[in-house]
């Protein structure tokens, strides 16, 4: 049985995560397997000043494979650029940061531990649904060790979580990526290692 994400054809910035059709468990077969998909360009904006050699291997290797996909890009944000120690001020300071990178044309993923919990077929729906919202581009954004601000909030698109562990936000970026590819071998039925 497939199901939709069911993604809104506007991004709406007084929309609420809770508002969009939440998927259903149990889907094994993506709407648009071999379908012609509008590859949106991607964005992963993650909170953090240094990552690890292994996950920036790790990353750039995701990079490299989704390259044949579509237009990727890593951006990173700076952790409490303030250096305030009020993690409210930090949230904050965080929250403006991403805002000041994301467009009103773009279609924003928020990965939040509360988010929905989705599928690799939903999230390869979630891609393809994205392209046919008349957004620019895709967005993914990875908070801080404090989650993410009001403003950021508010502006999500969709909030999905990628496990009901709670993840460090490079391993979550690791997630991300792999998941991003999954999705994209997914849409074009192709073979994946599993």
């Amino acid at each position: 049985m497939a199901v939709s994400v069911s993604l809104s054809t506007a991004p709406n910035p007084h929309h609420h995560h809770h508002n969009s059709s939440i998927p259903v468990p149990g889907a094994r077969q993506c709407k648009y397997t071999g379908q012609s998909v509008r590859a949106l360009p991607i964005r992963v904006l993650t909170v953090g000043k240094t990552r690890s050699k292994g996950v920036q291997l790790i990353v750039d290797d995701y990079i490299d494979k989704l390259k044949c996909y579509c237009r990727i890009e890593d951006v990173r944000i700076r952790p409490n650029p303030k250096n305030s120690r009020d993690i409210e001020a930090q949230i904050k300071h965080e929250d403006m940061a991403f805002m000041h990178l994301i467009r009103s044309d773009d279609w924003v993923v928020m990965l939040d531990e509360r988010g929905l919990d989705i599928e690799s077929e939903q999230m390869a729906e979630l891609i393809g649904d994205a392209g046919n919202t008349g957004s620019s581009s895709l967005l993914f954004c990875i908070g801080g060790p404090y989650g993410h601000g009001r403003q950021l909030r508010q502006r999500a698109n969709l909030s999905i979580k990628l496990s009901s562990l709670v993840l460090n936000h490079q391993i979550a970026l690791v997630v991300l990526m792999e998941q991003l590819y999954r999705a994209w071998t997914i849409l074009k039925g192709q073979k994946y290692h599993h």
